[in-house]
């Protein structure tokens, strides 16, 4: 090997040295990175912890707060599993001098209604010195009032949607469309009515005639819960429990509600503890990911559409 090879050879063994040094130190120059980034985020998540903690710490005076906002569904933030858990925390903690069940809900499962109905009954016969009050915001209908019927007083804002003591239960017929397009039905099922007010076909009068007394029976059992909440309270109206709505102050003068009020006046001016603590469970970290992400994609599907359409609203 001459001495110009030799001085080639060592120069590219330096260079090719020094390159797996740099390579080295970026790969532990990442992971340090990284490490450090996860202590970071995990003292973050710790605070965040402390704080949520904090936010739910009573100690002395407080009014316990649990929210039913939201369309009553076993899946959604108004589920019973839900706010039954936020209950049961409230009557529980030891500072807790009244709760309050804020309530601004359409209706919705009158399954999810009646469990978060019951637990609230029940958690007033077990904690007999904790009163347990409703507010309304901007509504409580159908499952909604429900729930409210529940509590000891409900307070509403004058303007307040109440009421909608009804059950109701639809679909859509598409046996006019189909014939006009002509396509065919073609169903097979064992049982008769295994394909139970099918939608492709004519009603049948006796499952109408079931549905309609199904409907009725859970509309007897609405009505027995409002009236076993709201006793001698409640006015002789003929509409009370036709499906109807009224607004907060006409609500109180057929003793649907007791009186007009707010989270802050009821804490402060019934309750006497003007300190208000929320127990409504929090969303964890993939059910806000997921919300948000579902609310993201509806405004750009909404955008896209009113492109896309004339007129769209």
């Amino acid at each position: 090997m001459t001495d110009g090879n030799w001085e080639r050879s060592a120069l590219e063994q330096l260079a090719r040295d020094s390159l797996d040094e740099r390579r080295r130190a970026r790969r532990w120059g990442i992971l340090f990175k990284g490490l450090a980034f996860g202590l970071l985020l995990a003292g973050l998540l710790s605070t965040l912890v402390v704080i949520g903690s904090r936010e739910r710490l009573c100690l002395d005076r407080c009014t316990a707060l649990v929210e039913v906002r939201g369309e009553l569904d076993a899946s959604g933030r108004a589920s019973a599993e839900r706010v039954i858990a936020g209950l049961q925390a409230a009557f529980k903690n030891g500072g807790t001098k009244g709760v309050v069940v804020r309530v601004n809900s359409p209706g919705g499962s009158p399954v999810q209604a009646g469990q978060i109905y019951d637990e609230m009954r029940r958690l007033r016969a077990a904690y007999p010195d904790i009163p347990l009050y409703v507010v309304v915001d901007e509504i409580a209908a159908s499952g909604g009032y429900y729930v409210a019927s529940a509590g000891d007083r409900i307070y509403v804002d004058k303007a307040s949607i109440i009421g909608s003591i009804g059950v109701i239960m639809e679909g859509f017929g598409f046996t006019g469309a189909m014939d006009k397009i002509g396509v065919e039905r073609r169903v097979v099922t064992a049982g008769e009515n295994k394909s139970f007010l099918d939608p492709f076909e004519p009603v049948d009068p006796m499952q109408r005639a079931y549905v309609q007394q199904m409907l009725d029976d859970i509309h007897q059992q609405f009505i027995a819960a409002v009236k076993d909440g709201r006793g001698a309270r409640l006015k002789d109206e003929p509409g009370m429990f036709s499906g109807l709505v009224w607004n907060g102050k006409r609500a109180v003068d057929l003793g649907l509600a007791d009186g007009l009020g707010s989270l802050d006046s009821v804490a402060r001016d019934i309750v006497k503890a003007e300190e208000i603590v929320d127990f409504t469970p929090e969303d964890n970290l993939a059910e806000r990911v997921a919300r948000k992400f579902g609310a993201t994609m509806a405004g750009e599907l909404g955008l896209k559409l009113r492109s896309a359409i004339p007129g769209w609203r």
